[in-house]
């Protein structure tokens, strides 16, 4: 043992006095050998004996690739040329077109409330007058017009499609919460008659795919598009307008549990609840469109969960939680919706059998129906 302490000391006391030249310099043991490339010697290709037989051809192991540096370039100026770009792929567009059985429409990576202005904007500036407008339930019609007091570039494309020269035609335009969150499928059905023709026409039950619904489908696509290329803007006022429930009320059922009743279908207030949550106090953590659940934590802040937390001076002087601390004071209930009559009942639930306590599911209720304004 008392070898072993000497001969460490003996060594530390020579890298003191050497600079570890002997071990870690150019001529070390341990030296860099990064750039004994550079000092490789071209040689001739290894040739087999003329009068070997059935020798196998020999390839390089290592080929040098053709777009390096020669042996009489300038070793200290010589750089190795960067990689070529990857060609990056075209954004998808915020709005594509979509077919299926000789119909089509439009699907929007937008919710329902900001794809409806949009949608309804199209039909005013192309010279439609829109007589039945329900934001509410994310539909509206246009009244019956001869194709010549739409705009003109629009008229000459219906007129290509459409069974005479001398119609009149109405739209109808339905607004629907796509499969993913946050994007919605806009589908249009037209009607035609006689111009001059009083016949009360009415729309079909689906989308036909005929040409005149085609060419709007079209015609909207190329619009909505070209307005999100140039960064248009959406109405907040059409926005918050859309789908906010005509009727909504707090109350408590038989057993005293406040319970929120909303006055619309429940692909509507599916989408407005959500809103609704997005903009109050909490995170949602997770949703289950299938079983109407959004599943939200009370003691976390809304959005990326980076957000929660602390800042500069907080992590300087305070505390960062960890992941068992973030789970040990989670607050999680979940926020169910379930279709009752003419309506959707909104409650809060700890779990499956479980009844949040009735403080709390007022708390968050009265977020929910302050946000469905």
């Amino acid at each position: 043992m008392k070898r072993l302490v000497g001969l460490s000391a003996l060594a530390v006391i020579i890298s003191g006095t050497s600079g570890c030249s002997w071990l870690m310099g150019e001529h070390g043991y341990f030296r860099d050998r990064g750039n004994d490339y550079l000092d490789a010697r071209q040689t001739a290709p290894m040739e087999v004996p003329t009068d070997v037989q059935n020798s196998k051809r020999l390839d390089p192991l290592l080929p040098i690739p053709r777009n390096v540096a020669d042996s009489q370039a300038d070793k200290q100026r010589f750089e190795v040329p960067r990689p070529q770009p990857l060609q990056v792929a075209a954004e998808t567009s915020d709005f594509t077109l979509q077919r299926s059985a000789g119909s089509s429409w439009i699907l929007a990576q937008h919710p329902p409330a900001e794809a409806w202005p949009l949608a309804h904007q199209f039909f005013e500036d192309n010279g439609f007058r829109i007589v039945d407008d329900k934001a509410t339930t994310g539909e509206f019609s246009t009244a019956w017009q001869p194709l010549g007091e739409l705009s003109g570039a629009l008229a000459d494309h219906l007129r290509a499609t459409a069974p005479g020269s001398d119609i009149e035609a109405r739209v109808h335009v339905r607004i629907e919460p796509g499969v993913a969150r946050n994007s919605s499928e806009i589908y249009l059905t037209s009607a035609q008659r006689p111009a001059g023709s009083s016949a009360d026409v009415a729309f079909p039950t689906r989308p036909t795919g005929n040409g005149m619904d085609a060419t709007l489908v079209d015609q909207m696509l190329a619009s909505l598009t070209r307005g999100a290329e140039k960064g248009g803007s959406i109405s907040m006022l059409a926005a918050r307008d859309y789908d906010a429930p005509s009727r909504v009320s707090l109350s408590e059922d038989g057993s005293g549990n406040p319970v929120l009743t909303v006055g619309t279908d429940l692909d509507r207030a599916w989408t407005s609840v959500g809103r609704a949550l997005d903009h109050g106090q909490w995170r949602v953590e997770d949703v289950n469109r299938s079983l109407g659940l959004y599943y939200i934590n009370l003691a976390e802040k809304p959005g990326n969960p980076e957000d929660n937390k602390p800042g500069f001076f907080g992590r300087m002087f305070g505390h960062t939680p960890t992941k068992e601390e973030l789970e040990a004071r989670a607050e999680r209930y979940q926020v169910r919706l379930s279709k009752v009559g003419d309506g959707v009942e909104v409650t809060v639930e700890k779990n499956i059998n479980t009844v949040a306590p009735a403080d709390v599911s007022r708390r968050v209720l009265n977020v929910i129906q302050d946000n469905l304004g």
